[in-house]
């Protein structure tokens, strides 16, 4: 499994299970495809990972085939610009897989839909919630000794907002402060008064913050005071910081490029797709390859058997060769055979 908000995500919104998902994929491509669709959320999508618990294929077979599925429609790497509540902004790759073949144009639609989209993480791993929160409860909680009043929750905001007079360095933004409030309440509802705070929070400053914010809530976290009764408090449980997707772009399935960079057709940018089309096969070509390929493993032996025996003057028992013709034959015949059923043009012969 991927971290959490990593790995694969089902788009949703897809046709039931059916024989004909992936008939228009090549052989192997349709047993990769099987398997990805049967992987559970979350699970890591990287060709390395899936080459080593796929049974039969390696990793530059998972990689052509994960190319053709992107070219194909069922999957897309997008990159999601995620704001979180403490103010805190990262970038995340997210891997979306659809087992009905999508359009460029549908893909379009979907990633531009994500903007603006709660992503709080979930506890299941490599998921995310995108539904909008439930509403609270409208019955009031029951009130705790040390349950600050509304006043205190004011002193609070006002001795946060009073930083920037008391020290430039640890000027705090109106987001800064509504999210450290709940910690500087804590502070008044243990006896610290808000000139506490303001000496807890601007002795012995750097020359520079740069993240004030941050810097204030680890400076809050740590100084704590200890409780009135001085009896250690049970822990509180870790609640995930809300998030949401503030930007959506379209990245390379192959290289990780953003379309801010690269042309991107299809899920893969224009210099991978130079690669990946290098060579296309048609249905004709790969039904005249196979007649040559069959035709090849018949005559070979035979005509590499005489000009090998013109070389050197006379037969040569298979015991004087390091393979014989038979084999080798036999072993071209087989590659070029399965390179052709998968789309890849055969090798050349090299005696």
């Amino acid at each position: 499994m991927a971290k959490t908000g990593y790995g694969k995500r089902a788009t949703g919104d897809e046709d039931p299970h059916a024989d004909p998902d992936f008939a228009h994929l090549l052989p192997r491509d349709t047993e990769v495809a099987v398997f990805i669709d049967h992987l559970d959320n979350g699970h890591a999508m990287g060709h390395k990972v899936l080459a080593e618990v796929h049974p039969r294929y390696g990793q530059q077979a998972m990689r052509t085939s994960l190319n053709h599925l992107i070219d194909a429609g069922h999957l897309r790497w997008i990159k999601e610009h995620i704001t979180l509540q403490d103010n805190t902004m990262r970038w995340v790759t997210r891997t979306y897989w659809s087992r009905t073949r999508r359009s460029p144009e549908w893909w379009a639609e979907f990633a531009r839909e994500r903007d603006g989209k709660d992503v709080t993480p979930d506890h299941g791993p490599g998921l995310a919630r995108t539904e909008e929160p439930a509403a609270q409860p409208t019955c009031e909680p029951p009130v705790r000794d040390d349950e600050p009043s509304a006043d205190a929750s004011s002193a609070a905001y006002g001795a946060l907002v009073r930083l920037r007079a008391a020290d430039p360095r640890i000027a705090l933004s109106e987001a800064d402060c509504r999210s450290l409030e709940p910690l500087a309440v804590r502070w008044l509802s243990r006896g610290a008064t808000p000139n506490d705070i303001t000496r807890a929070l601007t002795d012995g400053l750097p020359p520079t913050v740069t993240n004030p914010g941050g810097f204030a809530r680890k400076r809050l976290e740590a100084k704590m005071p200890p409780t009135k009764d001085e009896t250690p408090m049970a822990p509180e449980p870790s609640r995930p910081l809300r998030g949401r997707v503030t930007r959506v772009i379209m990245a390379c399935g192959t290289c990780d490029q953003d379309e801010r960079t690269v042309e991107i057709v299809r899920g893969i940018c224009v210099e991978c797709r130079k690669e990946f089309d290098e060579n296309p096969m048609t249905d004709e070509d790969i039904a005249k390859g196979f007649e040559e390929v069959a035709h090849l493993g018949i005559t070979s032996a035979h005509f590499l058997k005489k000009k090998l025996e013109r070389r050197t003057g006379g037969p040569v028992p298979d015991t004087f060769r390091s393979v014989p013709i038979e084999d080798r034959v036999h072993y071209h015949y087989r590659d070029n055979r399965d390179r052709i059923a998968n789309g890849l043009p055969p090798r050349r012969w090299n005696p």
